[in-house]
């Protein structure tokens, strides 16, 4: 994706700068039309998912956790140019861990990977 806030948005996914990714991400949800507009929203449901965790609202978290990977669900690996197969695992894994009662804290963050292939939107 080209505009420039998008990148705004991966760096405060990847520092998990949670509220203000959010911000970043749905205000280019609210411009985006399809069919982009389906994997940004799984992108924003997942940082809002990980805010929700930090904030202690565990239930809230899963339930937007599990949307979001459902909106990323079917797309290409590489759709708006991230590395989508590595961030649904990553997902994945920490809301398996929330489901079975266990702290997602001791897995990684997710991160949005940029792949290395120009133009890769798909």
């Amino acid at each position: 994706m080209a505009d420039p806030r998008f990148q705004l948005a991966l760096d405060q996914f990847n520092s998990a700068s949670w509220y203000a990714c959010h911000d970043s991400f749905e205000d280019l949800w609210h411009e985006t039309q399809d069919p982009l507009r389906r994997p940004l929203q799984g992108l924003l449901q997942i940082a809002v998912a990980h805010l929700h965790l930090e904030r202690g609202n565990v239930n809230g978290a899963m339930i937007l956790m599990g949307e979001g990977l459902g909106r990323l669900d079917g797309l290409g690996p590489s759709t708006l140019g991230v590395n989508l197969n590595a961030l649904r695992l990553q997902v994945l894994a920490r809301l398996k861990a929330l489901q079975s009662g266990r702290d997602p804290s001791v897995l990684p963050l997710p991160q949005l990977l940029q792949n290395a292939v120009p133009g890769s939107v798909h």
